[in-house]
């Protein structure tokens, strides 16, 4: 337990952050979310590093808990908005978040145990980009786009489907794939960035596992 307490304590505190921090933007394309959420990665691969494969995937689980804990407490809180209410946290917000978690990080887990031998940096890097790709990929698409309209009927997401100009420039697109591009590109920096602590902190914790 005394290996899993600090991972499970940080991985919750990321994924509760990043579900209060998600309501509020950053400009028109990102919310404040999104700088706090890859962060989950690296206490993944942290974990990894030092404890193993099973530790690792049993903090996921944890935080996995936790995102439907915080997606239950959206589901019932009201928002006001051009004159009507609605929740928080939608069934479809809710089931591609929670699905988006568990693949990436599960999936970050995999490719982290496969590349552990190599030089340090490969495996935190090359998870982390894989595993962003497949949660920005399953968040976006499941919340968002016309293709499953059936899992919420009610739920109207026109407006993200809406033919916007990639991030205002690009190509002609719906709108949700500024938001995921927008959402990837932050990913894409923080994975580098995080090679930093990733390094420290691992660092710090290896000798005391020796």
């Amino acid at each position: 337990m005394t290996r899993l307490l600090p991972g499970i304590i940080a991985m919750a505190i990321v994924v509760v952050a990043s579900n209060i921090l998600v309501q509020f933007l950053f400009g028109n394309w990102l919310t404040w979310g999104a700088f706090t959420y890859p962060f989950a990665f690296l206490v993944t691969d942290v974990m990894n590093r030092v404890y193993g494969p099973a530790t690792a995937r049993k903090v996921v689980f944890a935080g996995f808990l936790t995102g439907v804990a915080c997606s239950l407490i959206g589901t019932q809180i009201m928002l006001q908005g051009d004159g009507y209410t609605f929740p928080a946290v939608t069934l479809r917000i809710a089931i591609g978040s929670g699905l988006a978690f568990l693949t990436a990080q599960l999936v970050d887990v995999a490719i982290f145990d496969r590349l552990r031998e190599g030089s340090w940096w490969r495996a935190p890097l090359a998870s982390t980009l894989v595993g962003s790709f497949l949660d920005t990929v399953i968040f976006f698409s499941i919340a968002f786009s016309s293709v499953f309209v059936f899992l919420e009927p009610m739920n109207d997401v026109s407006w993200a489907n809406e033919p916007t100009p990639l991030l205002g420039v690009g190509p002609v697109l719906p709108y949700w794939m500024s938001l995921a591009f927008a959402d990837w590109c932050v990913k894409l920096a923080l994975a580098l960035i995080a090679l930093v602590p990733f390094r420290l902190i691992v660092g710090r914790m290896l000798p005391r596992v020796a």
